[in-house]
């Protein structure tokens, strides 16, 4: 196994031999976790029982990935840093397995897979086995923050673990597959977004391996140098590592990492010590090696290794192919597992101390274990911002609008820590949150003009691009790493990042399961300029079903709230950045709108999520003939201006009206943890009376979620029915049957038996309605009673 060097290599012969075994080592143990579940270490000829009934798994990034960890661990020892490896190619799962049981972490979280003969045959068995750990890095794997299923968003992640990190270098391995990508493409940009004085730094490595499932990858099929301009022009010096000669590569790739090394440590010093902040050209690697490096070259007679057929599985017939038995031994025996284990199974001692100590060991770094490092927020009192309201209605504010005056205070009580950052596709002025740039800039360090936004500074802790993928993965980043923050969006492009929520919902629900995993700051969706009143935008920005998207993952992991108005905001925004390891959706307008609940009643009112408004309500004595329920801002001014149509024309029919701001408690208890029980939601919406429902997303919700109540069939759900376009704020309801009339005209359907008086009134709602329907295409505004309309003084109660 000994390898030569020439005078000018920054490798010695030691170092070369050293790095070409730890290499050798996990690459064998990579392919024994696709391949078997008995004979570890080969110590007798391979028999087809020996082999799993079932492969799985992805060998052709593999190789790759464990040559790249062998130098990353070199450059950690030699220069103390504290680093983290990302990597996009999920798939490459058995090699940072490897690698972290070559580092002994693994058997430090899991004692049953250690350094013995037993443990090795564990960790063959368990790969991709029933009962065992996925085929891709997952949160079961130490040292991981990006989860194989998230194509296309490691760089993203490797930046928001960089942010405030100013001692952390991120790592972060681009496969050519997931380069493909819209979110991986934006990513790139991440270069102008960085602060080489307060951030850490990443080092992106491009792995060119030439092939997704069947097909080329773009990158790996277009001219070095058309390659070198993209990536310039992306903001780096790419340097390149060409090659499958083994010691060729070590040696090149250990200059070309050095030398990034040591621009990174340049770059940093000369902003910290020298107060030079400009953006520098960050370095970055391109490594081109063959799919399924060092794998078998042939399979009947056809290319295997730096083809195609080495994606996944190279031989994948050895249990019933005599001729795939004998390669795949000779595969696996060409790395030599005599000499690199000893007759224990456990790693010589060459190989097991050739890593980092401690938390050093990249499979060991508490930021990839965000929660080791998560310390609370310093958080304002809320109440201190709350809008004052003498009654219910008099007040109007844009809830959004007062929010932004909260989180300007949360930024500057967290400021000295670096822990708390808002992010937002540029959208933060337009959703109303402009007050937090009395506390921070916008986060830019690119070229800047006169005419700019004075806002802009290398420094800003707003974290504004026009791209919703880059904006998730860089707070997802941010919060796996230990910090905390908050994502702000049209309610209708927050669709965007669907599978980004998909991801990390799903790595929330597995860490939760996993007590070494400590937990994280939530991920926390305020989704606003929503669907009610995107009347100016039109139908492409009508769209609220992200919350039936939401609701679909498991109960103890989401949360959807939808306070009324702003004090219910502020309480809703303060429990929610309290909160760890959910996904919290928060639901509000920006536009000025009627305030109904003081703060004390507003705090008290999100603590139940949901009750009745008794000033609001008039059946104290006797019960209700009809429940009225609301849930968003639009829907619960709509079901009061309802209300007040009815008790004017119809003062002896008994209503009740019930808001709703954590969704959840429609549920049965046995659902969600927040569900109600059947006894309390019955005591609500009583068991045999009409309940018109006004909600701000899709009606068929509500009745998903009450169901299984005992009066669900007298649930009448009024929503958004994919009625929109350029129209008034007040059209849009009417489109979609929400408004005020169609309501009314609802509740005197559903009770009946209400004489003359509401044949009459509900003549009149839909005379108001065709009325309504000249007025706005005559006049282009709303009906002045619409406009104008406030909950009446003299309808409040005690």
């Amino acid at each position: 196994m000994t390898i030569g060097t020439e005078p000018h290599d920054p490798l010695d012969a030691s170092e070369l031999e050293s790095l070409h075994r730890w290499w050798q080592a996990a690459n064998y143990l990579s392919a024994g976790q696709i391949y078997l579940m008995a004979n570890p270490l080969l110590r007798e000829p391979l028999r087809p029982e020996h082999i799993k009934p079932r492969l799985l798994g992805h060998w052709g990034t593999t190789p790759g990935l464990n040559f790249v960890y062998a130098h990353l661990n070199r450059a950690i020892m030699r220069r103390d840093l504290e680093m983290m490896y990302v990597i996009g190619p999920g798939h490459g799962g058995p090699g940072l397995v490897a690698a972290s049981w070559l580092e002994g972490s693994y058997a430090e979280i899991y004692p049953d897979v250690g350094h013995d003969l037993d443990g090795l045959t564990r960790l063959f068995t368990q790969f991709s086995f029933p009962g065992g750990i996925p085929s891709h890095v997952a949160p079961e794997t130490p040292g991981s923050i990006n989860e194989g299923g998230e194509l296309g968003y490691s760089l993203a992640h490797a930046y928001g673990a960089a942010f405030d990190n100013p001692g952390l270098t991120v790592a972060c391995v681009v496969g050519d597959g997931e380069a493909e990508t819209g979110a991986l493409a934006t990513s790139w940009h991440s270069t102008k977004f960085v602060d080489p004085a307060r951030d850490g730094a990443v080092l992106p490595i491009l792995h060119l391996n030439g092939f997704k499932i069947a097909s080329p990858t773009v990158l790996a099929r277009i001219p070095e140098e058309e390659l070198r301009s993209l990536l310039r022009g992306y903001g780096h010096e790419p340097r390149f590592v060409i090659g499958d000669e083994p010691t060729a590569m070590h040696q090149s790739f250990a200059s070309a990492l050095d030398d990034c090394l040591d621009d990174i440590a340049e770059f940093q010093d000369r902003a910290r010590r020298r107060n030079t902040p400009d953006r520098p050209r960050w370095p970055m690697i391109v490594l081109r090696t063959p799919k399924g490096w060092t794998g078998p070259p042939t399979l009947h007679g056809k290319r295997v290794v730096g083809s195609w057929r080495a994606h996944q599985v190279p031989l994948p017939g050895p249990r019933t192919d005599p001729e795939q038995l004998r390669q795949l031994e000779d595969w696996l025996r060409s790395y030599g597992p005599e000499v690199l284990f000893e007759p224990g199974g456990a790693p010589i001692p060459e190989i097991r101390e050739l890593h980092p100590v401690g938390s050093r060991r990249m499979s060991a770094s508490p930021h990839a274990n965000g929660g080791l490092l998560l310390r609370a927020l310093r958080l304002p009192d809320f109440r201190e911002y709350g809008v004052a309201v003498d009654r219910p209605g008099a007040t109007t504010a844009s809830a959004t609008g007062v929010l932004g005056e909260f989180l300007r205070d949360v930024l500057r009580s967290n400021a000295e820590e670096g822990s708390f950052r808002l992010f937002s596709p540029d959208e933060n002025n337009s959703n109303r949150l402009g007050a937090v740039l009395d506390a921070t800039g916008r986060n830019w360090n690119a070229v800047r003009e006169p005419e700019d936004d004075a806002a802009l500074a290398v420094d800003g802790r707003l974290m504004e691009m026009l791209s919703e993928h880059t904006c998730q993965g860089w707070l997802e980043g941010y919060l796996l790493t230990g910090r905390h923050g908050l994502f702000s969006c049209y309610e209708a492009f927050v669709h965007i990042v669907d599978s980004m929520f998909n991801q990390h919902a799903k790595w929330l629900k597995v860490t939760r399961e996993l007590p070494w995993r400590r937990p994280i700051a939530s991920l926390n969706y305020l989704l606003t300029s929503h669907v009610w009143r995107q009347d100016h935008n039109g139908f492409t920005h009508q769209d609220p079903g992200f919350i039936d998207h939401v609701m679909n993952k498991k109960a103890e992991i989401v949360r959807v709230y939808l306070p009324p108005d702003a004090n219910t905001l502020l309480s809703v925004t303060d429990h929610c950045l309290r909160s760890k390891d959910y996904v919290n959706v928060i639901v509000a307008g920006k536009q000025p709108e009627a305030q109904y609940l003081d703060i004390e009643a507003a705090a008290t009112h999100c603590t139940k999520g949901i009750g009745v408004w008794e000033w609001a309500s008039n059946d104290a004595e006797g019960g209700p003939d009809a429940v009225l329920g609301c849930a968003g801002d639009v829907p619960t001014s709509e079901v009061l201006a309802a209300v007040d149509l009815l008790r004017t024309r119809l003062p002896e029919l008994r209503l009740r009206v019930i808001n709703v701001v954590d969704l959840m408690r429609l549920q049965d208890e046995r659902q969600h943890p927040h569900g109600l029980s059947d006894i309390a939601f019955d005591s609500l919406f009583t068991t045999d009376r009409p309940v018109i429902f006004a909600y701000h997303g899709y009606p068929w919700l509500i009745h998903r979620l009450t169901y299984r109540r005992a009066n669900h069939e007298n649930f009448h759900v009024h929503g958004y029915n994919e009625e929109g376009t350029t129209t008034t704020p007040f059209d849009m309801c009417v489109l979609n049957k929400i408004d005020r009339y169609h309501l009314a005209i609802d509740v005197i359907d559903r009770v009946g038996g209400l004489g003359a008086a509401a044949d009459y009134a509900r003549q009149e709602f839909q005379d108001t309605l065709i009325r309504h329907r000249r007025y706005v295409t005559t006049h282009g505004e709303d009906l002045p009673e619409v406009r104008d309309w406030s909950w009446p003084s003299w309808n409040n109660r005690s």
